[in-house]
């Protein structure tokens, strides 16, 4: 069975995709797209996100055990960190629509069976081992500040936060650091995945062209950036429901950002891995009648 390189896809010297120049404009058309595309697919697109009210509620539980109740903000912050991951799904599901393919539910799990299933694999492990570091290291702040005794209550937790010096350290360079964490992961993820689904270039291409894509819009990136986390809040705010709304919108609206950003391009486009048919022989009945004893 064939297997693509998982950090330079189908070719050994892949071509490097052409990155264009993008202003508002693309932005607003980017998240008009999207929003288009969510009325065409709510429903498959708030089944793909309903995982985010859930954690939002499992979260609110555990808070109750105080011992995590530092670590909640951190950890609500830190799931846009692995977005791009949970998203991919609705990039598929935009991708099909604009080829004019069926989009059913069903659909969106084909990432499983492209080619760059390794490469989106290895990136989405990337991003993890980011996500969990940001939590080790906002947890270590926390320490810092306040010592390694969890927080008498939820009331005493707030007003140490904001009325004491440590509080206010911690806020400031919690925020801060998570602020570094939240433009290292645009930049390398905010057209990786899109560029992995659409073309069989690797990891390495598609994390290189995040990277020079954020480099010649840096300024439309940050913007970017800030609406997706201005979104982020305003959905997380009733209970994380919004985010059954926010999350499709964005995930669908990133995928018509990757087709501003990166110039369409003759490539090698992932395709399922071949199926391969075993010969049978006469000798080998009847255990062919049983092939998960082979």
């Amino acid at each position: 069975m064939h297997y693509s390189n998982i950090l330079t896809g189908a070719v050994s010297h892949p071509a490097q995709p052409v990155v264009r120049s993008i202003d508002m404009s693309d932005l607003r058309d980017a998240l008009a797209k999207g929003l288009d595309d969510f009325y065409a697919m709510p429903t498959h697109a708030m089944f793909l996100c309903l995982i985010y009210p859930v954690v939002g509620f499992l979260l609110a539980r555990l808070a109750f055990g105080y011992s995590v109740l530092p670590l909640l903000y951190p950890l609500a912050a830190g799931f846009a960190l692995v977005g791009p991951v949970a998203a991919l799904g609705l990039y598929e599901l935009s991708r099909r629509k604009e080829a004019g393919l069926k989009t059913s539910a069903i659909n969106a799990f084909n990432v499983l069976e492209s080619s760059s299933v390794g490469a989106i694999a290895a990136l989405g492990l990337l991003l993890l081992v980011i996500f969990l570091i940001w939590v080790t290291i906002a947890n270590a702040i926390y320490v810092a500040n306040f010592g390694y005794a969890p927080p008498a209550s939820i009331e005493t937790f707030v007003r140490e936060l904001f009325t004491t010096s440590a509080g206010w350290t911690m806020v400031i360079v919690g925020n801060g650091v998570g602020l570094l964490f939240a433009a290292l992961v645009l930049t390398i993820s905010v057209v990786s995945f899109p560029l992995l689904l659409d073309r069989d270039v690797g990891v390495a291409v598609a994390v290189a062209t995040s990277i020079r894509a954020v480099l010649r819009n840096p300024f439309t990136m940050i913007a970017w950036g800030l609406i997706v986390a201005a979104l982020l809040v305003l959905g997380s705010l009733p209970l994380f429901f919004g985010l059954t709304i926010v999350m499709p919108v964005l995930g669908h609206a990133t995928w018509h950002l990757y087709r501003r950003v990166v110039e369409p391009q003759a490539a090698p486009a992932p395709t399922p891995p071949p199926h391969r048919e075993d010969h049978r022989y006469a000798a080998d009945f009847p255990a062919v009648l049983f092939p998960w004893a082979k």
